[in-house]
């Protein structure tokens, strides 16, 4: 891909909000064509470039659109829907994107800030990748005075195309040390082993990154930064927003369906509407008071975690239950292409398997029961409590 240097384009919410439906909108156009090996979403990436989304995540003062506030969470969950609304695979990326600018701007110094947020208004594409082998994993290695890097990174999201990604390397020490690397695209990668029911576009993959050198001037935070709380768990809503989208998008093509096959108005299927219509507005619902939620500065820690962990499972569920009744309702049609739902149905079923369903789904209830306040009480803020 090739990185083309702008002035900054202006992102207020208006038109962010314009700017997502018009990527969303393309992405969706392409997103059948990219479900293929080798398939990359790169044009959908230097359309967010061009309309200013890779920068809308940093602060104004950085070249962004200042979705970093957060008196802008909701505006972001709904760019992250919209964008997953589109494409999941495209979703996936752009939530990487997000999340590893998230964790420059908090944790980085400012001249490292600085730096990468040049880079994401450039047009780098940013991700994040913790993921790694039992065996193998990344190491940051010292010797002569040089440090340098060993292993690799599995289930990496953009392999070869994301050039800017946010790492954890083990230290000598033992501890987990965040940075990040440049890359050059197309370099590195092994994408031999995505052969994936869903998300094809997404290309997941391996990145070995043996031999680079370990800059100072790329590290993020300090040691074991990454896994602060309540931010590792709390960040969890922005992948369910994207998720959030991609059950609106199974949700709206049975609608279409219905409509085009003149079948809505039969009971049965008029209650599967019905139905699959709670679903999805309980996701909204949970999604959006979740992103307000772990934004705010004052909320309780442990609080914003449970609720961000029931949000994940909330969504889950909605997922599934959308993609059972559009099942039902079209049939065996749906499952042939070129019907829309014969991807968008993969695509769903695919993202919606996360790490660590059940461990979240008890964590949260621990937190429930530990909780001596009445039900209405249990997600409200400090604020909201002390005047009902």
């Amino acid at each position: 891909m090739n990185f083309v240097p702008h002035d900054r384009i202006e992102t207020g919410p208006a038109r962010i909000r314009a700017a997502a439906r018009a990527v969303s909108r393309r992405a969706a156009e392409r997103a059948d064509a990219l479900d293929r090996e080798g398939g990359f979403p790169a044009e959908d990436i230097a359309h967010a470039h061009a309309t200013g989304l890779l920068a809308a995540p940093l602060p104004v003062a950085l070249g962004g659109g200042g979705l970093d506030a957060p008196e802008m969470a909701p505006a972001l969950a709904d760019l992250l829907a919209q964008i997953g609304r589109g494409s999941l695979a495209l979703g996936r990326l752009y939530e990487g994107h997000v999340n590893a600018l998230a964790l420059v701007v908090r944790y980085a110094e400012p001249a490292v800030a600085e730096r990468l947020a040049g880079d994401a208004c450039d047009g780098h594409l940013f991700g994040v990748w913790n993921t790694q082998p039992q065996a193998g994993g990344l190491t940051l290695e010292e010797a002569d005075g040089a440090a340098t890097l060993r292993g690799v990174k599995s289930f990496a999201s953009g392999a070869g195309s994301v050039t800017r990604p946010l790492v954890t390397a083990r230290r000598p020490d033992g501890r987990q040390q965040m940075m990040v690397v440049d890359l050059e695209a197309g370099t590195r990668a092994d994408l031999s082993g995505w052969r994936a029911q869903g998300m094809r576009a997404s290309h997941s993959g391996i990145l070995d990154f043996t031999g680079l050198p370990a800059d100072p001037g790329g590290f993020v935070g300090g040691p074991d930064a990454y896994f602060a709380e309540p931010h590792f768990s709390g960040g969890a809503w922005r992948f369910a927003a994207v998720q959030l989208g991609g059950v609106e998008a199974v949700f709206d093509a049975l609608r279409d369906h219905l409509g085009q096959t003149g079948r809505g108005g039969d009971p049965h299927q008029a209650a599967r509407l019905g139905e699959a219509a709670i679903a999805v507005e309980t996701a909204r619902l949970f999604v959006t008071q979740a992103a307000r939620l772990a934004s705010d500065p004052e909320a309780d820690p442990a609080r914003v975690i449970a609720y961000v962990n029931l949000t994940r499972l909330a969504v889950e569920r909605a997922g599934l239950d959308v993609l059972e009744r559009t099942q039902r309702s079209v049939g065996l049609s749906g499952f042939l292409a070129p019907h829309p739902l014969e991807r968008l149905t993969r695509d769903l079923a695919t993202y919606l398997r996360q790490p660590g369903p059940d461990r979240a789904l008890t964590s949260a209830a621990a937190h429930i029961l530990a909780d001596a306040g009445p039900a209405d009480l249990l997600w409200r803020v400090p604020a909201e409590a002390s005047n009902p």
